[in-house]
């Protein structure tokens, strides 16, 4: 018996219009692992709702089908039945995790089950153990990483015993060692404790390898629910994005055979080589021609000179930074979790003053003007688009921020929307939207002023690949017009593909900064999957134009 079966599902929101699913049939036999993917706002996460029990019980709307767990109607069960059964991992940590200190938050959960003090006990050492986080366990939660918190929220759900989890893509705030961290975890629980695992995610270099069956959402329908390797096929096919770049990458060479890991693309070119007699030669291969940044002819728009901060006493968030942004650059700053890349960020538009050192934005001293002041100059979207939403339309977030700097509209409305695939919504409330669809709105509403110098915090982070790329294409036509863009990411394949310089940031200290073919080649961590698949062969390649321009003689089908 099928541990989940779905029949003909239909749901729509409170007040909406719009079914967010339609007509849905699904099947998930017990142990397996299930990857949930599909555009922003397809209904990955209403579905993950479904699954969890959530709808319609706590978000309400109109339900239509029939969803069996176990045998059983799934409303059948009550809240705490299901509760043991089923846990969920939330992408932001921040909204799951309750308690003050680490330990109580993994106690939460089973005192709300109702279990004797033995029981929590050994279950939270039980979990203590199998995560790791023994040094972790009497720290306040506030002190922790978002890797760190994220891990605590897994654990947590763990100590209750589920025989589902959940996930609604929980490395979306991580960065590369941290997600790789957190999915090497969610394998060993599917693989060891035959836990059968339902995971939202959008960045599937990560995780496609992982999952028995891929499961694709268009509208709040199923496109295709197939093996990895069989939806590989069909995404080929169908002209899908929805691919590891390592899978697109030999899907453009015409081979058909599709590897789905980097381990596995290594192994083909290896036997391309082999049989091709094709000769790799990387110690004699250049760098892009491009490869220093060209910045003399651009004029510095802001300049970090060696910045110290400190939120308390004796703890540096910052150490001697020091940084110029130039008209008309797009850079990336990555880093781990806790590295201060967001500190930084808040420093460059007035919201945090130095310690010690300097801040010039348009060559305006940060310590003698207040942050209303860089305001017409500088834009920021913080992580949390929520932050910007209070109006009661798309329309209407846009329209405020005009009024705040006594602009007039003369088409920028429509325009902004339009290129965020969001004029269809400009009459929606932003809070009845997916969390792909408000960090759009959010981005929208500091974009319509056309700012000088733009600061994003992880502004992919929901996005699925198709409005990646028409961010990414907007950020070049911005550079293009001469505004800087500064973004703080983890996603290390964007910053590949748009990003012309590269900046990597470790416990508040600048370690690396130049073009990206010079710091992201090579790297361990920090390199896209193309860059992995061509390491001690190639040099340069971290991008499919880089493989085009090194390839374009030799890209025939590899069968």
């Amino acid at each position: 018996m099928a541990l989940y079966k779905i029949e003909n599902l239909t749901y729509y929101y409170p007040e909406n219009k719009k079914p967010a699913l339609r007509k849905v049939n699904l099947t998930i036999e017990e142990g397996e692992f299930i990857l949930l993917v599909g555009r922003s706002g397809c209904g990955k996460s209403s579905l993950a709702r479904v699954l969890a029990g959530l709808i319609p019980d706590f978000y309400g709307g109109t339900y239509g089908g029939h969803v069996y767990f176990d045998g059983v109607k799934l409303d059948r069960n009550s809240r705490r039945q299901i509760a043991r059964q089923v846990g969920i991992v939330f992408q932001d940590p921040e909204k799951q995790v309750v308690m003050t200190r680490v330990e109580r938050e993994l106690a939460f959960g089973l005192e709300n089950l109702g279990l004797s003090q033995e029981e929590m006990k050994r279950r939270v050492a039980e979990v203590v153990s199998f995560f790791n986080l023994t040094e972790l366990v009497r720290l306040p939660v506030s002190s922790l990483s978002g890797g760190q918190k994220q891990k605590v929220a897994l654990a947590a759900v763990m100590a209750m015993h589920p025989r589902v989890l959940i996930l609604d893509e929980p490395t979306s705030q991580l960065d590369p060692t941290s997600a790789e961290e957190i999915l090497a975890l969610i394998k060993r629980l599917h693989e060891e404790l035959g836990l059968t695992v339902v995971m939202v995610e959008q960045r599937l270099e990560r995780c496609f390898h992982l999952a028995d069956r891929i499961v694709l959402l268009d509208e709040g329908q199923i496109l295709c629910d197939a093996s990895p390797a069989e939806f590989a096929r069909w995404a080929i096919k169908n002209n899908s994005m929805f691919l590891p770049p390592v899978a697109k990458f030999f899907a453009w060479l015409g081979s058909s055979t599709i590897p789905l890991t980097v381990q596995e693309g290594r192994a083909l070119l290896r036997n391309w080589a082999e049989r091709r007699a094709f000769k790799f030669e990387p110690e004699t291969t250049k760098l892009p021609f491009n490869s220093v940044v060209k910045t003399q002819a651009s004029r510095v728009v802001a300049e970090v000179e060696n910045l110290w901060f400190s939120y308390f006493p004796g703890k540096e968030v910052l150490k001697g930074i020091r940084l110029s942004l130039r008209e008309g650059e797009l850079v990336a700053l990555l880093g781990g979790n806790g590295a201060g890349k967001s500190t930084l960020l808040r420093h460059l538009i007035g919201l945090l003053k130095p310690d010690r050192g300097k801040v010039l934005v348009m060559g305006r001293d940060t310590k003698k003007c207040q942050a209303e002041d860089l305001a017409r100059y500088v834009s920021y979207l913080s992580q949390n688009p929520n932050d910007y939403l209070f109006q009661d339309t798309v329309e209407g977030e846009l329209q405020f921020t005009l009024n705040n700097f006594d602009l007039k509209d003369r088409g920028e409305i429509e325009r902004t929307l339009k290129v965020l695939d969001l004029w269809k919504y400009r009459h929606v409330n932003p809070r009845d939207l997916s969390s792909g669809e408000r960090q759009r709105v959010a981005l929208a509403s500091v974009l319509v002023v056309q700012p000088q110098i733009l600061l994003l915090d992880e502004p992919t982070r929901g996005l699925d690949y198709q409005l990646k790329e028409s961010l990414g294409k907007l950020l070049l036509r911005l550079k293009d017009t001469g505004t800087t863009v500064l973004l703080v990411t983890h996603d290390v394949e964007f910053a590949a593909e748009f990003a012309e310089r590269v900046v990597i940031m470790f416990d508040g200290q600048v370690v690396a900064d130049g073009h990206k073919s010079q710091v992201l080649d090579g790297a361990i961590f920090y390199s896209p999957q193309l860059n992995k698949l061509f390491r001690d062969h190639r040099r340069g390649i971290i991008t499919y134009r880089d493989a085009l321009a090194q390839l374009g003689g030799v890209a025939y089908g590899l069968d």
